[in-house]
């Protein structure tokens, strides 16, 4: 075993499970039922926690999920965190059935745009105190607060997102509220080092929860996700973490049991001194099937991807493939193609440029045509 020296943060109480101040690093996972399908979502938050689940999240987007929220925590025992996703209102509803609340800064200005981002943390912050709740302020590459964005350049993604969490935790402490903890994620590990890194040199007290957001399919996901946590978490960098895999709900748990065997392997040593990502090859991203997804389709058409693309693996292109509205639009920009699924049709987009939206039958046709004329002009 490797003696890892930890970053001195400081503890947050998640339910039963304490992060930072050198506890054990923590796995999550994150259900991927229909939240207001209350049999099926006690089904898989039970599946993650007899798994080793210390924390479960769940995702709620209005007050019918909230209510469901309600019932599922009668019928578990599995420490639960809330994504609140757009809607900051919601925290009042979902704060007395959940151990931790999550709010992305980049989804703050969706509701009551007039309003500052600050009178909504602060909101937030009160609710989670009156309820025994911590907070995670999860920064998102692909969703980051448009105004820190607007400060810096175009091919900068590190940048707002570090000063978005930095000025969220002045904030926090300005409050009073200090059981937080900061996620910072991007679908490129090299990213997900670099600004965990930086953040962690600048608030070294703060836990952070590690993850690669759309890591993708097994076993891809389970390496882009590994480079990046051996390379933080053998430097004493991140109390809790989760391996975003795309998996049908039943394999949900492989989440958890990748999440483990990572941690064991670093502590046992077995981690890279160098890492190449070995981006001079094809990359497919696609996030992790949750419970935002309004067609399960998406995942099959994630595997038909990566099988049909396999021609023009030898490129260095990017093809993003996400599972709702909600992060679809925005985290497939940085994408050569990127594809968002919706309920009846998939999105098909070349950068930030819309190509339209084609049926689930069509979408690999019309996908094959642009990689075609990417790979003829890389000739």
């Amino acid at each position: 075993m490797v003696e890892l020296t930890r970053n001195p943060t400081r503890p947050v109480r998640i339910g039963s499970v304490t992060i930072g101040d050198n506890n054990p690093v923590a796995v999550q996972s994150m259900t991927a039922t229909h939240t207001q399908d209350v049999n099926a979502t006690v089904e898989q938050v039970t599946a993650l926690y007899d798994a080793g689940a210390d924390v479960v999240r769940i995702a709620v987007d209005s007050k019918k999920d909230a209510e469901a929220l309600a019932e599922i925590r009668r019928r578990t025992k599995a420490n639960l965190s809330v994504d609140l996703q757009e809607n900051y209102r919601l925290a009042e509803l979902v704060a007395p059935h959940v151990d931790k609340i999550r709010y992305n800064p980049g989804h703050l200005y969706h509701h009551e745009r007039e309003l500052p981002w600050q009178d909504k943390v602060a909101y937030i912050a009160r609710v989670a105190k009156e309820h025994d709740c911590a907070i995670r302020v999860g920064v998102n590459c692909g969703s980051v607060d448009p105004a820190k964005k607007a400060k810096y350049a175009d091919n900068d993604s590190i940048g707002p997102m570090l000063e978005s969490a930095l000025d969220h935790c002045e904030f926090l402490d300005s409050t009073g509220f200090t059981r937080y903890c900061v996620s910072l994620k991007d679908s490129d590990p090299q990213l997900v080092i670099e600004v965990n890194r930086r953040f962690a040199e600048a608030r070294p007290d703060v836990p952070l929860h590690l993850g690669v957001t759309e890591a993708g399919l097994p076993p891809d996901g389970i390496i882009k996700t590994r480079i990046a946590f051996e390379q933080l978490v053998s430097r004493g960098i991140g109390d809790t973490i989760r391996v975003s895999l795309t998996v049908p709900n039943s394999r949900k748990t492989e989440e958890i049991e990748a999440g483990r065997q990572i941690l064991a392997d670093i502590a046992a040593g077995r981690v890279r001194s160098v890492v190449d990502f070995g981006l001079n090859t094809m990359n497919i991203i696609s996030c992790p099937s949750c419970s935002r997804v309004e067609n399960e389709a998406f995942i099959e058409l994630a595997q038909q991807v990566k099988a049909m693309t396999e021609y023009a693996n030898k490129h260095a292109i990017t093809i993003a493939v996400m599972g709702c509205r909600v992060n679809g639009p925005g985290e497939t920009d940085d994408a050569d193609l990127g594809l968002w699924c919706g309920p009846n049709f998939v999105n098909l987009k070349k950068g930030t440029e819309e190509l339209g939206a084609f049926s689930y039958d069509d979408i690999l046709g019309k996908l094959k045509e642009e990689l075609d004329k990417i790979v003829a002009s890389l000739a």
